[in-house]
């Protein structure tokens, strides 16, 4: 078995039914892992900032996270609005995307960037997801923000 096969397989155990995105060199094996499934279903999208505002819409909609992929580099970046707006709307999504070896940052090309940095922000951990400001107050507590 190969990992992408793993992969698949525990995302369907997860309940993913749905994946939007554009497919690349750097998730190809996942692709055709993905293509033997028979509960996931796969959408293909002409831009992944579509394919990320598809998995927020069906989060938001169903209360159940959809993926959304995209290639590393720009493909990742091409995410990001999509996944700020889940986030800001609580939606759950799962986003998938390449990541070259950080070791090669600014040294070989455009398509090697830092993706896990700059999703961290947008990370989600629990229903309840803290507010990321520096001050001010906080929209449900009405109160003093401690972050």
């Amino acid at each position: 078995m190969k990992a992408s096969d793993l992969f698949v397989q525990c995302l369907e155990e997860e309940g993913i039914e749905y994946i939007f995105g554009v497919p690349g060199e750097e998730n190809a094996d996942f692709m055709m892992s993905l293509e033997k499934s028979k509960k996931i279903r796969f959408i293909l999208t002409r831009h992944e900032q579509g394919a990320a505002f598809m998995a927020e819409a069906y989060g938001r909609l169903t209360g159940n996270p959809a993926g959304c992929l995209g290639t590393l580099g720009p493909g990742a970046t091409n995410l990001i609005t999509g996944v700020a707006n889940s986030n800001m709307d609580r939606a759950p999504m799962l986003v998938l995307t390449g990541q070259g070896s950080t070791d090669r940052l600014h040294k070989e090309s455009h398509q090697i960037m830092d993706v896990v940095s700059m999703l961290a922000g947008h990370k989600v951990g629990d229903d309840h997801p803290q507010p990321r400001h520096d001050s001010g107050d906080c929209a449900q507590s009405r109160t003093r923000c401690p972050h």
